[in-house]
């Protein structure tokens, strides 16, 4: 468990006495006024729980614990002071989220206390952040991969999406990395309410019907209707429902709300991959820039910017046993009775490099494939 303590304060004997008291109990680190304090949480960090001083020349510790909350949300922040009052405690938690205000003079006792609260709070926003990055991202993994399994053609483009979606969220300056990743996971889920013979025109680009476009475009909603009642996925729900709306805003500034950001994040990802499976990367993002202001224009220029990583790949035939994880699909691969297992442009992975190992025993597939192989 962590138990990292930083103490904020501009006296240094106030800082060696905390040192003195408490350094048995936790691992104490302290620093002289808030400039040091805000260079440690940045270069020592993560602490479970920073403690700083009110009256502190050039910056008040509500300031200080607002710029700790940027940097280390989770980090819990207690104020100690000895300028207590109704108002500075108000503005201490409106701008600094404090978990607790003290005041001094404060016993090690009561410190000790509130610290150890602290580091138990920190403990369980830690493990809420766990279950939600590791446990659901894990799961909704697994979802994906069953998914592919069982309609290679809507998942096909699973793997290169959230790559895509990545990539744009670090260019973006995003930090919750693991919700776009979801939505890339799980854009394609209203598709398997789709004919079969309508998906693939759709996903290779050739024109549908009338009624073909109308349920096509309905896709979104029924994967955010799906979602939208599972715990911790509301935010992502909204971003599937809104992977075709158009920008058509006059402002260009990234919108404010996570859900409308990756909604349109994933409108950029989603035609670019089409496009791109045909064109080069420069000829997909121009072609995108002339459809006017369909695309948000600073997540359109983040993609542009895929062009200095592109993976290399070499298109190989190939035997079945000569297939690895993370080879790409550049046909169909189907069974010798015409069963679809991969579809063009689809990822190995693990289930289905296991998958194609048993269909090419038993009913035997269609060799030799040919695959795009890493270089």
């Amino acid at each position: 468990m962590n138990r990292k303590i930083l103490f904020i304060d501009d006296e240094i004997n106030i800082l060696q006495g905390y040192n003195r008291a408490l350094r048995k109990q936790y691992e104490v680190h302290t620093a002289v006024g808030p400039e040091e304090g805000l260079k440690a949480v940045r270069e020592k960090g993560p602490f479970a729980v920073v403690v700083s001083d009110y009256a502190m020349p050039g910056m008040n510790g509500v300031e200080v614990l607002r710029k700790v909350k940027a940097h280390a949300p989770n980090t819990v922040r207690i104020m100690l002071t000895g300028y207590a009052n109704m108002e500075n405690a108000i503005q201490a938690i409106n701008e600094g989220s404090i978990f607790r205000f003290l005041s001094k003079p404060c016993s090690p006792e009561n410190l000790s206390v509130s610290l150890d609260d602290g580091i138990e709070q920190y403990r369980l926003l830690m493990a809420e952040k766990e279950l939600l990055e590791k446990t659901l991202s894990g799961s909704v993994r697994v979802m994906s991969q069953i998914l592919s399994l069982v309609n290679p053609t809507a998942f096909s483009s699973t793997s290169r999406i959230k790559f895509y979606m990545k990539h744009l969220a670090g260019e973006l300056g995003q930090k919750a990395v693991w919700r776009f990743e979801l939505a890339a996971m799980l854009c394609q889920l209203g598709c398997i309410t789709l004919p079969p013979e309508t998906l693939s025109r759709s996903f290779s680009d050739q024109p549908l019907s009338p009624d073909e476009k109308e349920i096509f475009e309905k896709h979104p909603l029924v994967a955010a209707g799906l979602l939208e009642n599972i715990p911790r996925l509301g935010v992502i729900s909204k971003m599937i429902a809104g992977q075709h709306v158009d920008w058509s805003r006059p402002d260009s500034e990234l919108p404010d709300e996570m859900a409308e950001l990756g909604a349109q994040m994933l409108h950029v990802a989603l035609d670019f991959d089409r496009l791109s499976l045909s064109h080069p990367i420069g000829t997909s993002i121009n072609i995108m820039r002339k459809r006017g202001s369909k695309y948000h224009p600073q997540i359109l220029d983040a993609m542009a910017k895929m062009e200095h990583i592109e993976r290399k790949m070499e298109v190989r035939t190939l035997k079945v046993d000569q297939i690895r994880v993370f080879m790409v699909s550049d046909e169909e691969v189907k069974t010798q009775g015409g069963v679809l297992l991969m579809a063009s442009g689809q990822e190995v992975t693990k289930p289905i490099l296991e998958r194609l190992h048993s269909f090419s025993k038993t009913v035997g597939i269609a060799e030799p494939i040919r695959m795009q192989v890493p270089l």
